[in-house]
């Protein structure tokens, strides 16, 4: 298993993360004796970036690593968690409130059975709340040391930018962590959310890169899963995003590199986002061993670079004027020295 650093901070993830949405779930997740299986064993293979929300199963996934806890060296391990989405349908159970927040820290650490919490996301934006009562109650779980490290998620990145300035003008911590859906599929993070989180030394952790599993080559024909599968049940969550004509399409291209490459169209989508620099690690999730130990490999093997960049040109987006106005006025830049720093080019 490789490392890479956190966006600029100090800590070191694991470039394969483990997801843990299917632990708990019903119909397509797994139980609780296969989910602590799988946690062993990706810790076993090098694994120490397990990923959760409070959200996931309903708080179940949360018990689930807490109950296998125990079993290990809590500390050799980054643990996560996040708050937004509703929790019930009482006021007050959703959004990044301070009550709301602390609240759900405190929920999660009770399910975790932990002192602290390694990552602690916003699991999305509140239109009502104010940044500087968000950021000043995670500021409060930083220094009470219920929380390590701050992140966010399917935040714009001119939240980010306001978030990071609300932090900085009140000397408040701020966030280093950004989980955003990235893959083959999906790039629009590229014009604006992935130049704020790399500008903020914010880390990417990519979610969702077999695109519902569509970028695994096993559905080929298939307009959608077929019903009463537990696939059919996981689409029920995020199907829409993949299974259309883009997800079709890009489906295509990458069957197509792999048949010329001789990689695996799976090993091919969860290894190609951490050919960006800005990724620090990619989310997997699985709900057996198997599925665990097929893409346990990536973690320390990278994708050609020829390959790479087959599928960059392939999959890139239509370029927007904005896009295309920064890419050309900022190359005058970069082609003015010898060197620069890589990470803050656009993708």
């Amino acid at each position: 298993m490789k490392y890479r650093f956190l966006g600029a901070s100090g800590l070191l993830v694991s470039r394969i993360s483990l997801g843990t949405m299917t632990f708990g779930t019903d119909n397509w997740g797994c139980d609780e004796k296969e989910s602590h299986a799988i946690m062993q064993t990706y810790i076993d293979t090098g694994g120490n970036f397990i990923d959760c929300a409070d959200v996931y199963a309903g708080g179940r996934s949360e018990e689930i690593i807490g109950s296998f806890l125990a079993r290990v060296n809590r500390h050799d391990l980054i643990i996560t968690s996040k708050c937004y989405f509703p929790m019930g349908q009482k006021p007050n159970q959703y959004g990044v409130s301070r009550k709301r927040v602390i609240s759900s820290c405190e929920n999660s650490l009770k399910r975790l059975k932990t002192d602290y919490i390694d990552i602690y996301y916003i699991h999305g934006p509140d239109p009502v709340t104010p940044y500087e009562e968000t950021m000043g109650a995670l500021d409060d779980l930083v220094r009470q040391g219920k929380v390590r490290y701050l992140g966010c998620s399917n935040m714009f990145g001119w939240q980010i930018a306001k978030a990071q300035g609300v932090s900085a003008r009140r000397g408040l911590e701020h966030l280093v962590a950004g989980q955003y859906i990235y893959n083959l599929v999906h790039r629009e993070l590229e014009r604006e959310v992935i130049p704020a989180a790399v500008d903020h030394g914010i880390g990417l952790t990519a979610y969702s890169p077999l695109g519902g599993g569509l970028l695994t080559g096993k559905y080929k024909g298939m307009k959608e899963p077929r019903k009463g599968t537990r696939h059919f049940f996981r689409t029920q969550v995020d199907g829409p995003r993949f299974w259309n004509a883009q997800g079709f399409s890009t489906a295509d291209i990458l069957e197509h590199v792999s048949q010329e490459s001789g990689i695996p169209m799976a090993k091919l989508a969860i290894a190609w986002p951490l050919g960006r620099k800005f990724v620090s690690s990619v989310i997997i999730g699985v709900r057996n061993l198997q599925q665990l130990e097929a893409n346990m490999e990536i973690g320390d093997w990278d994708i050609p670079p020829d390959v790479w960049t087959r599928l960059e040109e392939q999959t890139r987006p239509e370029e927007e004027y904005m896009s295309w106005f920064g890419k050309a006025n900022y190359e005058r830049f970069f082609k003015a020295a010898e060197f620069h720093d890589e990470r803050a080019e656009l993708p």
